[in-house]
C-alpha cells in the first residue's frame, strides 16, 4: 500500500523527468533542424559571422577566337610563375641531424635545367637574394612556365620551392588576323578587336569556394560550399585564316614593292555579306605588342577612311540609271577639261579632245567631265541618298576603331563639291564600305549588311547566332546587270587590262586614285590608291578590295593592281569558284 508520504517524492520525480525529457526533446529537434532541416542556410549564415569563414574566388577561363573552320586565333592557356623560399633552402642545407635528400647544389642543377636558366647564375642570384635579405622567402625563379615545365618542378618534391597559376592569352597563329583578332590587357580585358567587340560572348563568369575553418585552420567538414565558375564562350568569326595568311604576306610585299605606308585587302562573300578576309600591312602580333608600333595595335581596313576617287564613279552611274535620268544608249559631251556653269572647274586624269562618251565608255577612261555631268542629271538631294543606301557614311559592324567616313547633306555643298561627289571626292569612306557597295551591285541590286561574327557558343554549351543581316533592295536587278556589264568592259577595254587578268573567270572591277587630304587642301604628291572588283561576272561569288596608302614607286591606282590580281586569283582558288561558263557579251562602245 502506498502511502501519501511516499506518493509526494514520486510524483514530482515523474514530473522532474517528464519536464527534462520534454528539455531535451526539444534541444534534439532543434539540432535536427539546425543540422539536418535548415544546414545548408545556417551554414551560410555562418560563413559571415565572425572570422571562422572563408570565401575563395574560382576564376573560369575567357573563352576563344576561333575562324570560320574552328581554327583557333585566340585561347586562354593556364601557366605557372615559380618561387623559391631562400631562408628556407639555407634553413634545411643547416640541419646537420637531417640534411635534405638532394641538397641545394644539385637540387639547383635541376632546377635550372628544367627552366632553362643557368645553375650557377641561379646558386648566385639566390645567395645575393640571402645577403640582402637573411630572412628572404620570396625570390622569383621564372613567370609563364608551361604546365609540363610545372610538373617537372613539382616531382623534384622541393618544399621550398612553389609555383602559382595563372591564366594568360595565346595566339596560335601570332599576326595572322592580328588586327581583328586584337588583344588583352593584363587584367584580362579585350582592349581592342574581337577581344573588345565580343566582350559578352568571351568573359567568363567567377565562382566561390565557402567553407569554414576551425581553431587549427582545419576546414569543418560539411561547411563547404562551392559554385563552379562558368568559362567564356567561343567566338566564331567568319575570317578564313588560310586566306587570312596569304593575303597578308602578299599585301605586305606589294605595299613594301610600292614603298607605300601601308596596305589593306577586303575580302566579301557576295551573297551572303560575310567578311571572308580583312589583312593589313603593317601587321599586329598579340602576342608581342612591343614589337608593333602603337600605330598598329587597332585595324585600318576598319579604321582608315580615304576618297574613294573613281571606285565610286559605277554608284554614281548606277544612281542615274536607276532613276532613268540616263540609259545605256545616252552619250556625253566631255572635254579634258571643262568650267561648268558655276564656275567649277574639272580635269580629266588625262588630256583629251572633246569625246562623245557613252555611260560604259565615261567608266572605261575614268571621266570627271562626263561623270560630273552624268551625276547632275538628278538632284543633288537624290543622288546623296543613293550615297546613302550604297553605305557611305555608315559604319559596317561597329567594329573597335571603326570609322564611318564623313559625307556632307546637299545644302552644304559648294560649286566644287556639286561636281566632286559625282566622281568620288569631298567625301571619305572604309574599304569595308566599298566592299559592301559592290557587293550590292554584285547582288543583283541587293545589299546585305557585313558580319564577322558567325556565332558564339557559350559556356554552357548553347550556340547564339546574330541576328539575320538587314537586306535591301537598293537598285533595281536591272540596273545592278547594267552596271556590271560596264564594270567588266573596264576590266576588259582599261589601261590595266593585262595585269589584272584572271585566267578563266570574267571579272568587273574599277579603280581608284586619290589625293590625301590634311585638313585644309590636298598634300601634292600624297595619293591613296584602290582597286575594288568582283568575280565572276556571270556569277557574282566574291568581292575584293586592294588599298595602298601612299605608294611613291607608282602613285596611280596601277600600283594596286598586281595586289589585286593576286587576291582575286587566291580568293577564287580558295573556295573553288568555278571558272565562268558564259562568253562575256559583246563588248560596249566608248563613244558614239
Amino acid at each position: 500500500m502506498t502511502t501519501r508520504a511516499t506518493r509526494g517524492p514520486r510524483r514530482r520525480t515523474v514530473v522532474a523527468l517528464a519536464v527534462i525529457l520534454a528539455v531535451l526533446s526539444a534541444f534534439v529537434v532543434r539540432l535536427v533542424d539546425i543540422q539536418v532541416v535548415s544546414a545548408n542556410e545556417h551554414v551560410e549564415d555562418s560563413l559571415h559571422v565572425g572570422n571562422l569563414g572563408s570565401t575563395e574566388t574560382i576564376h573560369g577561363d575567357r573563352g576563344s577566337i576561333v575562324d570560320a573552320n574552328g581554327i583557333t586565333l585566340a585561347s586562354s592557356v593556364k601557366v605557372y610563375d615559380a618561387q623559391l623560399s631562400p631562408s628556407l633552402i639555407m634553413q634545411l642545407e643547416s640541419d646537420e641531424d637531417r640534411p635534405p635528400k638532394v641538397s641545394w647544389h644539385e637540387a639547383a642543377d635541376r632546377i635550372a635545367e628544367i627552366v632553362g636558366q643557368d645553375a650557377d647564375k641561379l646558386r648566385a642570384a639566390v645567395a645575393a637574394n640571402l645577403e640582402e635579405n637573411p630572412h628572404s622567402q620570396y625570390y622569383q625563379l621564372a613567370n609563364g612556365l608551361s604546365t609540363e615545365k610545372y610538373l617537372e618542378l613539382r616531382d623534384l618534391g622541393l618544399v621550398y620551392l612553389a609555383a602559382k597559376p595563372r591564366e594568360t592569352r595565346v595566339y596560335p597563329n601570332g599576326a595572322v588576323a592580328g588586327n581583328v583578332v586584337g588583344y588583352v590587357d593584363n587584367a584580362g580585358e579585350g582592349q581592342a578587336g574581337v577581344e573588345q567587340m565580343n566582350t559578352e560572348c568571351l568573359a567568363p563568369t567567377s565562382g566561390e569556394r565557402t567553407y569554414l575553418r576551425g581553431k587549427d585552420g582545419v576546414v569543418i567538414p560539411g561547411s563547404e560550399r562551392t559554385v563552379d565558375a562558368v568559362d567564356g564562350g567561343t567566338v566564331q568569326l567568319t575570317i578564313n585564316s588560310d586566306l587570312q595568311w596569304y593575303l597578308q604576306q602578299m599585301i605586305a610585299e606589294e605595299a613594301q614593292k610600292q614603298a607605300a605606308k601601308a596596305g589593306t585587302v577586303t575580302v566579301v562573300e557576295v551573297a551572303t555579306g560575310k567578311i571572308r578576309a580583312a589583312a593589313e600591312w603593317p601587321s599586329l602580333d598579340p602576342n608581342d605588342l612591343d614589337a608593333s608600333s602603337p600605330d598598329d595595335w587597332g585595324t585600318r581596313v576598319f579604321g582608315t577612311t580615304f576618297e574613294p576617287g573613281s571606285t565610286f564613279k559605277a554608284i554614281t552611274a548606277a544612281a542615274a540609271l536607276d532613276t532613268g535620268a540616263v540609259d545605256m544608249k545616252t552619250t556625253i559631251s566631255a572635254a579634258g577639261r571643262e568650267t561648268f556653269p558655276n564656275g567649277a572647274v574639272i580635269n580629266d586624269p588625262f588630256r583629251h579632245d572633246t569625246y562623245q562618251y557613252t555611260i560604259a565608255g565615261a567608266l572605261i577612261d575614268s571621266s570627271n567631265v562626263a561623270l560630273s555631268k552624268i551625276g547632275t542629271t538628278i538632284d543633288s538631294q537624290t543622288r546623296f541618298e543613293y550615297m546613302q543606301k550604297f553605305g557611305v557614311g555608315d559604319k559596317t559592324i561597329s567594329f573597335p576603331r571603326e570609322e564611318g567616313g564623313v559625307v556632307h547633306a546637299p545644302e552644304n555643298w559648294d560649286s566644287q563639291t556639286l561636281y566632286a561627289t559625282t566622281f568620288g571626292q569631298a567625301f571619305t569612306v572604309t574599304a569595308p564600305q566599298v566592299a559592301g557597295a559592290y557587293q550590292a551591285i554584285a547582288n543583283g541590286g541587293e545589299k546585305i549588311d557585313l558580319s564577322l561574327l558567325e556565332s558564339c557558343t557559350t559556356g554552357e554549351g548553347d550556340v547564339v547566332t546574330p541576328p539575320a543581316p538587314h537586306r535591301e533592295q537598293i537598285i533595281s536587278e536591272k540596273t545592278a546587270a547594267e552596271v556590271t556589264r560596264m564594270l567588266e568592259n573596264v576590266s576588259v577595254q582599261g589601261g590595266l587590262s593585262q595585269q589584272i587578268e584572271v585566267p578563266g573567270y570574267r571579272v568587273a572591277t574599277k579603280t581608284g586614285t586619290a589625293q590625301k587630304a590634311d585638313g585644309g587642301g590636298y598634300i601634292a604628291g600624297k595619293y591613296f590608291t584602290s582597286m575594288v572588283g568582283f568575280a565572276p561576272v556571270d556569277d557574282p561569288q566574291y568581292v575584293v578590295v586592294v588599298t595602298l596608302d601612299e605608294p611613291t614607286k607608282v602613285v596611280s591606282s596601277a600600283a594596286t593592281a598586281p595586289a589585286f590580281q593576286k587576291a582575286m586569283t587566291q580568293v577564287l582558288k580558295t573556295y573553288r569558284v568555278s571558272p565562268s561558263t558564259t562568253p562575256m557579251d559583246e563588248l560596249l562602245p566608248k563613244y558614239n
